[in-house]
């Protein structure tokens, strides 16, 4: 294996480490448990879940691997606090959405070259990515690990609790 193609590996890897230990944390949570709130007067579980999709949902487009799958998801968990909307979705419909999501954005990083990882993502111009080519996709990869990590501690605070 090259050092390129251990960097990358490595990005993968971490990637698909955060994604699977908040599956199983998910899993470990009852429907109703994802209604619960991280801590008083905070976002639920149920919230949490759905920004991580659309989230990871953005990082389709960001990384240049297809068509979002849940765009609508944006007004939901992102753009608008936990409770602005009625939920609309069921747990199950939620977390086969987070799974599939998740998928295809594993399935993507994985048949990533290294040298794509060092490619601008699509949420930087030319001009700023020619300023700071650390603004690359492996960049936000790591962002991305960074925040699912975060919102796992605070679902991992409520299922220890």
């Amino acid at each position: 294996m090259t050092t390129d193609e251990l960097f990358a590996a490595v990005a993968v890897t971490g990637w698909r480490r955060a994604i699977g230990f908040t599956e199983r944390l998910l899993s470990s949570l009852s429907d109703e448990g994802l209604f619960l709130e991280v801590a008083p007067h905070r976002n639920r579980v149920y919230y949490i879940v759905g920004h991580l999709t659309a989230t990871h949902d953005r990082l389709i487009d960001m990384l240049e691997l297809g068509q979002r799958l849940h765009p609508e998801f944006d007004e939901l968990f992102l753009d608008n606090p936990d409770r602005t909307f009625p939920d609309e979705l069921s747990p199950t419909q939620l977390r086969d959405a987070f799974n599939t999501v998740n998928e295809k954005v594993t399935h993507g990083v994985e048949a990533m070259s290294p040298l794509d990882w060092l490619k601008r993502h699509s949420a930087v111009s030319e001009e700023e990515f020619d300023t700071d080519p650390k603004r690359n996709r492996l960049a936000v990869l790591q962002s991305r690990i960074g925040h699912v990590m975060y919102h796992n501690a605070q679902i991992r605070l409520l299922a220890t609790s």
